[in-house]
C-alpha cells in the first residue's frame, strides 16, 4: 500500500503554529530587518543639514575673500597716492633748497660787483686785497652755515676715505711718513659727509 506523502490540512496547520516546525525544525526563528521610514527620513534630514551648512560656509568664504579684495585694492590706491605725494614733496624740497642756497649767494655776488667797481678807481693793492678777504670770509661763513666745512689735511695721517693722493715724495723725517705733506686742493665735507676729496701730497 502506497503511503501518502502529502500532509493533511490539519498537519499543515500544526506546522504553521509550531515555531520549530515552521522555521525548518532547527529552533531558530529568522527575522528580516527592513529600514524603517523614520530612519530614512532622519538620514535625509542630516544630509540636507550638512549640505546647507557647507553652502553657508562657502558663502561666508566668498564674502570674506571679496572683503579682503576690496581692502587690498583700497590699500594699493592709498599707497600709490602716498608714493606720488612723496615724490612731489621731495621734488619741491630739492627745488626749494636749491632756491634758498642760490638766494643766499646773491649778496656775495653783490659784494664782488662792488669790489670790481671799486678796483677800477684805486691803485691800492692792499685795498683790493682787503676787499677780497672780506668777500672770502663771507663766503666761508655762508658755507659753514649750510653745513659745508673745509678739511684740515696738511700734517694729518693719510686717509683714503677723505684724501686723494696725487703724488708721493720722500718724507723729511721719519715721523712724517704716511702723512700729508701738502694740500694741492682743499677737501670739503657736507654735514660730516665727504663733499669733495682733498688732493694731497703724501710722504713716504
Amino acid at each position: 500500500m502506497t503511503q501518502n506523502k502529502h500532509n493533511t490540512p490539519d498537519e499543515q496547520e500544526m506546522k504553521l503554529k509550531d515555531p520549530e516546525v515552521a522555521d525548518g525544525g532547527d529552533g531558530v526563528e529568522s527575522i528580516d530587518v527592513e529600514p524603517t521610514e523614520e530612519y530614512d527620513a532622519e538620514a535625509e534630514a542630516q544630509a540636507e543639514a550638512a549640505s546647507v551648512s557647507l553652502a553657508e560656509q562657502l558663502e561666508d568664504a566668498r564674502a570674506a575673500i571679496e572683503k579682503e579684495k576690496k581692502e587690498y585694492m583700497f590699500l594699493m590706491a592709498e599707497f600709490d597716492n602716498y608714493r606720488k605725494r612723496v615724490v612731489r614733496e621731495k621734488g619741491e624740497l630739492v627745488k626749494n633748497a636749491a632756491e634758498k642756497v642760490l638766494l643766499g649767494l646773491l649778496p656775495i655776488v653783490d659784494d664782488f660787483e662792488r669790489g670790481l667797481e671799486a678796483s677800477k678807481t684805486t691803485d691800492s693793492a692792499d685795498a683790493i686785497r682787503e676787499g677780497m678777504e672780506l668777500i672770502y670770509n663771507k663766503i666761508v661763513k655762508y658755507l659753514e652755515a649750510n653745513g659745508v666745512k673745509a678739511m684740515e689735511t696738511t700734517g694729518t695721517v693719510f686717509d683714503a676715505d677723505i684724501h686723494e693722493a696725487i703724488a708721493t715724495v720722500p718724507a723729511p723725517a721719519d715721523d712724517m711718513k704716511g702723512k700729508v705733506l701738502d694740500t694741492v686742493q682743499k677737501g670739503y665735507t657736507l654735514n660730516d659727509k665727504v663733499l669733495r676729496h682733498a688732493k694731497v701730497v703724501v710722504g713716504e
